[in-house]
């Protein structure tokens, strides 16, 4: 199993990225884990104070269970990844079932913050974006997807989407072995990126 790692800030594209590179293989090649689904239930909490949780810090994830799932993964074991609502801020019952594949894509803002779950990645992404083009798609996001209006949007973003990039995300880039600019609209560098992985693949097939 070939395991890649794609981190980059709040709307920069890696979700995009993601797609693209999957959609170059087969079906049943790839399978996708993203650390929005292993945030840490909240459910003891106020809905108030959930929302104003800042979810952009290492500490709001659940890293040792996603280690674990990936290593089940390499392992060839099959694993429930969990499921987390943004409206509700809360985990959800439901879970996804997730089998090994040829290739695990790793997704999230935080993935190479995590020493552990770094370890376990062949290959590190970091999709890179100009701050006001990922603000201008997470106020589009939050308002759609979120239930949030643009003043609890940028309140947010304000006080702890941007100081939390600045800290936690963008330092991560240093962790990255490929670096994608201009996120998702980057169309070569993804085809790069893509047939880099491809050559990784057929390295690893055992010669007949």
């Amino acid at each position: 199993m070939l395991v890649i790692g794609i981190a980059g800030g709040t709307g920069s594209g890696k979700t995009t990225v993601v797609h693209k590179i999957a959609q170059s293989f087969t079906r049943g090649e790839v399978a996708i884990l993203s650390h929005d689904s292993y945030y840490y239930d909240n459910s003891h909490m106020s809905l108030e104070e959930r929302r104003k949780k800042n979810y952009d810090r290492p500490d709001a994830i659940e890293f040792e269970l996603m280690v674990q799932h990936v290593q089940e993964l390499k392992g060839g074991r099959t694993i429930l990844q969990p499921t987390y609502s943004f409206i509700s801020c809360t985990r959800q019952e439901e879970t996804v079932t997730v089998e090994p594949r040829q290739v695990l894509i790793i997704e999230g803002i935080l993935c190479l913050a995590n020493e552990s779950l770094r370890d376990l990645m062949d290959v590190k992404v970091y999709v890179d974006c100009d701050s006001d083009v990922r603000l201008s798609r997470v106020i589009r996001r939050d308002i759609h997807e979120r239930g949030r209006d643009v003043e609890q949007v940028l309140e947010r973003y304000e006080k702890t989407v941007r100081p939390s990039h600045l800290q936690f995300i963008e330092p991560t880039k240093s962790f990255a072995d490929i670096i994608v600019p201009q996120g998702g609209m980057n169309r070569k560098a993804i085809e790069i990126l893509t047939n880099y992985i491809k050559q990784i693949l057929k390295k690893q097939q055992p010669a007949v």
